[in-house]
């Protein structure tokens, strides 16, 4: 039994419910650890794809409710499947086998005690790659605890720091000051970044990255952010600056969205961003480039989510393992 999950209150929304009797939680799970997807990816930032790509395993569920998220099929609507601790432990050893840098994975905030345990066991079956933290940082400090010593690097989102918009938005009024204590936790447990090799792409091996993804029409939330950042973490973590905000069209969810404008960057907007980024003497870290298609979005519901170019399938919760080749 997860003793954590009895009462549950390993994340902010500290809701209480009996999740190892099968009673569902706010992030839409019981105690159960269910995923959708695991892979190398190879669309993250540069040490982080490196050459062999990012073993990256999908957690389903999510205590956050962003209205536009682009994996809605697995955060909101519940795809994929229960596995058992050996199962999990054989998928980050399959993916390390497989060439991959590291083990990301995403979105597991709200079963940090299950895959702590499986991470503990696959590092004693051999695991030795770094392992990511991929998250929204909607997380408490005392559940980041249960991580230290088995995660590297940690990936956060800082989605804003606008509490009336993660109210509206992220469904988390509280969303601003619980990501700051998350990740200011992150950057004390892994306080300086480290990477391996001096060619190129070099390999990240610990430390933090932290993520935003600008939107539409909210450049001075974008500023905020980049200012926070700036004043707090530009000397101890890198920055990520996301500007691949798409429409999702096909989830229900994006209609909650109201006059939230629900478009892409403008390239002005873009430009915008990048003087930003100068003005604020912010150089050490990735930017994207800007997106103009939908056809990276993924489709969990098939074997190969994302496009070829992009990820090579390694386990789904409809087939478990295959052989992509075949």
């Amino acid at each position: 039994m997860e003793l954590e999950y009895a009462s549950c209150r390993l994340c902010p929304r500290d809701c209480g419910i009996d999740r190892n009797s099968g009673q569902i939680g706010l992030c839409g799970e019981t105690s159960e650890l269910r995923l959708s997807w695991a892979g190398l990816h190879f669309g993250e930032e540069p040490p982080i794809t490196g050459k062999g790509g990012s073993g990256t395993i999908f957690v389903t569920g999510c205590n956050l409710g962003c209205k536009f998220c682009q994996n809605f099929q697995i955060s909101r609507d519940g795809m994929g499947r229960a596995v058992e601790r050996a199962e999990f432990v054989r998928i980050c050893l399959d993916l390390e086998a497989s060439g991959a840098e590291n083990i990301n994975i995403v979105t597991g905030s709200h079963a940090i005690p299950a895959i702590a345990r499986g991470l503990g066991d696959a590092k004693a079956a051999g695991l030795s790659i770094p392992i990511l933290w991929n998250s929204s940082a909607y997380e408490s400090v005392e559940a980041l605890s249960l991580l230290e010593g088995l995660v590297d690097v940690w990936l956060p989102d800082l989605k804003t720091l606008n509490s009336g918009l993660s109210s509206a938005v992220f469904r988390a009024a509280d969303y601003p000051q619980t990501a700051k204590r998350a990740i200011r936790r992150m950057a004390e447990i892994s306080p300086k970044v480290k990477v391996s090799g001096s060619g190129s792409p070099r390999k990240i091996l610990s430390g933090v990255i932290v993520r935003h993804l600008a939107l539409p029409g909210r450049l001075s939330d974008t500023e905020a952010v980049l200012r926070w950042y700036a004043e707090h973490l530009a000397d101890r973590a890198l920055l990520s600056l996301m500007t691949q905000y798409t429409p999702v069209e096909k989830s229900p969810y994006s209609r909650e969205l109201g006059e939230f404008e629900n478009r892409p960057i403008s390239r002005d907007e873009y430009g915008r961003l990048t003087a930003l980024l100068e003005e604020l003497g912010i150089d050490d870290g990735f930017y994207q480039e800007l997106v103009e298609d939908t056809e990276w979005l993924p489709d969990f519901a098939r074997k190969q989510p994302f496009s070829s170019a992009l990820a090579k399938p390694l386990w789904h919760w409809k087939t478990g393992f295959y052989d992509a080749e075949k």
